[in-house]
């Protein structure tokens, strides 16, 4: 990569680039969970709690299938009596259809 020409001149009127300096880098306390980190990493230890979107999304998950369940188990119940019977009957019937055969 070229370097730009104005950084060879030495003209003091130009101010030269400086790096910024990142607090959170520079944080004692981030530098000892980052070498934590680095250390459970390399041990092939998982940190022991699960990042707050993960679960947020398995409790989302649950939710859902628990509500399907329900709706499920709702229009069994709010059904009309015949479709009752009627299930009640093709189950009755596959299982006599299915009893000589074994």
């Amino acid at each position: 990569m070229a370097e730009p020409d104005y950084i060879d001149e030495d003209n003091p009127e130009l101010i030269k680039p400086q790096k910024l300096i990142n607090p959170v880098k520079t944080s004692r306390n981030h530098q000892d969970l980052h070498r934590e980190l680095r250390m459970n990493q390399k041990r092939g230890l998982a940190p022991q709690n699960k990042p707050e979107l993960q679960k947020v999304m398995e409790r989302r998950k649950r939710d859902q299938l628990e509500l399907e369940k329900q709706k499920i188990q709702e229009e069994q119940e709010n059904a009309p009596e015949f479709v009752k019977v009627k299930g009640n009957l093709r189950r009755t019937a596959q299982e006599s259809s299915e009893a000589p055969n074994s």
